[in-house]
C-alpha cells in the first residue's frame, strides 16, 4: 500500500504551533499519528511532499525526523519551501538514513518509480514576480532530471512536488507537459492551505494523469492512499 501526506510541518524543537493558523491545527501532530498508527504497516510506502519541519538547522530537524521515523513504513520525502534545514540531499541523506529523501531523483518501490523535486510557483500566478521565473525554470529543469534518472523498466511512474503542477488558473504549465512526455501515472503535490487555497489545485484525472492534493488539513490529517499495490 502507498500513502500520502504533506505539509506535517512539526516544531518539536522549535516552538511554533500551528493552531495559530486555525484551531484544527491545535496538535494536529496526534492526529496525523494516530491515524497513521492505525492504518500503515511496516512495508507500506508513505510520501511526504514537503514542508516536514519548521526547523532552520539540519541538526534542529532531528526531533521532527525522529517522530517521523518511529512511525510505520518506509517513508520517501521531498523537500518543501520552508524546509531551510534541507540543505543538500547528500547531507539529509547522510545524517537521517532512517528515511528516503528525494531530490531531483527517483526510487524505485514495488516497480513504481516516485521522482520528484520541490517544484515551483507557476508563470500567471497572482503572486508570480520576475523573481519567481528564473526558480520555476530551474526546478522544472530539477523535475526533468528526475525523470530521467529512472534508468530501469517500471509499470507506473508517480511524482512528488511540494508545489501544484499548475497556476492557481489551474492552466497547463511546464510540468505538466513534462508529465505528459514522460507518462507519468500519478502527481503528488501540496503546499495548498485553506479553503480557498484548496480550490487553487488542479484535481482529478487531466490527459491520463492522475492530480492529487495532499495537504494534511486539505486530508483533515489522514493519510491519502495512492496506490492499493
Amino acid at each position: 500500500m502507498i500513502y500520502a501526506i504533506g505539509d506535517l510541518h512539526l516544531s518539536f524543537s522549535n516552538d511554533k504551533p500551528m493552531k495559530v493558523f486555525g484551531q484544527h491545527w491545535d496538535k494536529h501532530y496526534i492526529k496525523i499519528k494516530n491515524d497513521w498508527e492505525k492504518r500503515v504497516k511496516d512495508d507500506d510506502l508513505v510520501l511526504v511532499p514537503g514542508d516536514i519541519s519548521w526547523a532552520m538547522k539540519l541538526e534542529e530537524a532531528s526531533e521532527d525526523i525522529k517522530f517521523i521515523s518511529q512511525l510505520p513504513g518506509r517513508k520517501i520525502l521531498v523537500k518543501g519551501n520552508h524546509d531551510y534545514w534541507w540543505n543538500s540531499l547528500s547531507k539529509v541523506s547522510t545524517m537521517y538514513k532512517e528515511l528516503d529523501f528525494i531530490q531531483n531523483n527517483s526510487i524505485i518501490y514495488n516497480n513504481i518509480a516516485i521522482c520528484g523535486t520541490r517544484g515551483w510557483i507557476c508563470p500567471n500566478e497572482t503572486k508570480f514576480t520576475k523573481d519567481d521565473e528564473k526558480l520555476y525554470n530551474r526546478e522544472v529543469n530539477r523535475m526533468e532530471i528526475a525523470l530521467k534518472s529512472i534508468r530501469e523498466q517500471v509499470n507506473k511512474i508517480y511524482v512528488m512536488s511540494h508545489f501544484p503542477p499548475t497556476n492557481d488558473k489551474l492552466e497547463p504549465s511546464d510540468f505538466t507537459r513534462l508529465y505528459n512526455e514522460y507518462n507519468v501515472d500519478k502527481v503528488i503535490y501540496g503546499h495548498l492551505h485553506g479553503e480557498e487555497s484548496f480550490k487553487m489545485g488542479l484535481q482529478g484525472v487531466v490527459d491520463d494523469i492522475e492530480y492529487i492534493l495532499v495537504s494534511c488539513d486539505y486530508l483533515d490529517f489522514k493519510l491519502k492512499i495512492i496506490d492499493r499495490e
